[in-house]
């Protein structure tokens, strides 16, 4: 609670004032000489005696706490443990020391993969952009040259003691598939070493080691002026339609 004086009586008191003080003992026409102190104490008496004007009022307001005391006042803070502070520093350190490395092994897969897609790309292209060769030295590698079953005829020659021929038809079967169904980029002039390199650097590991068997059991017979033995060559009949079958798409059956 406190004690507010009201301005608009206070002017008003102030103007009653003044003109009691201007208008004590003055005529008309005259020069009203300047009130003495007695005169201003009971033109003020009078004044005060006038319940509409002066005195005082009182009223009540409400008032927020001061925000520039609170603001000022610093907040309580409690400072974490070193120990804590340095687990949190060594976590950020892995966690960003793992990132790297997980971005340095996923770059360095992404490079190794598009190397190989590459090359395989481009041996591919290079295949179709030459003339397929229709020969390998000496030896016809056209597929019309060749029977469908590849395996299953050598076999026969084989059982019938024609080994020579069940050994060549094996080799030349395995060149004819390598050039027109796996893109192995074969040419003419490539010898039997250099078609077992381009063979491991176009097939996966079962073809290519496949290719190299057969190649070892064809040089034998050619360069050896001998015959391997009978097992392994029934063997790679048997598995050539597995490792080295037509990619083509088959005709479909007639129903």
């Amino acid at each position: 609670m406190r004690s507010v004086l009201d301005p608009m009586k206070t002017c008003r008191t102030s103007l009653l004032l003044l003109a009691l003080c201007a208008g004590h003992g003055l005529g008309f026409g005259q020069t009203a000489p300047p009130p003495s102190l007695e005169q201003v104490q009971s033109a003020r008496d009078q004044v005060r005696k006038d319940p509409n004007l002066g005195g005082t009022r009182q009223e009540q307001t409400l008032r927020l706490k001061d925000m520039d005391d609170w603001q000022s006042k610093p907040a309580k803070s409690e400072t974490p443990p070193m120990w804590l502070v340095g687990m949190a520093r060594w976590i950020a350190d892995a966690g960003r020391l793992l990132i790297w490395a997980l971005g340095a092994v996923a770059v360095a897969l992404f490079l190794v993969g598009l190397r190989h897609w590459i090359r395989v790309r481009a041996d591919v292209a290079k295949v179709k952009t030459l003339k397929l060769p229709s020969h390998v030295r000496e030896l016809d590698i056209r597929p019309d040259s060749l029977p469908d079953e590849i395996g299953a005829t050598a076999r026969d020659l084989w059982l019938r003691g024609e080994h020579h021929a069940a050994l060549s038809l094996l080799y030349r079967g395995a060149l004819s598939r390598l050039v027109h169904d796996h893109a192995v980029p074969i040419r003419a002039a490539s010898t039997e070493g250099e078609c077992v390199q381009l063979a491991a650097r176009n097939l996966s590991p079962d073809r290519s080691a496949f290719v190299a068997q057969l190649v070892s059991a064809w040089q034998l017979t050619v360069y050896g002026a001998r015959m391997p033995d009978s097992a392994s060559v029934l063997a790679l009949c048997t598995d050539f339609d597995v490792h080295l079958s037509p990619l083509s798409p088959q005709p479909e059956a007639k129903r």
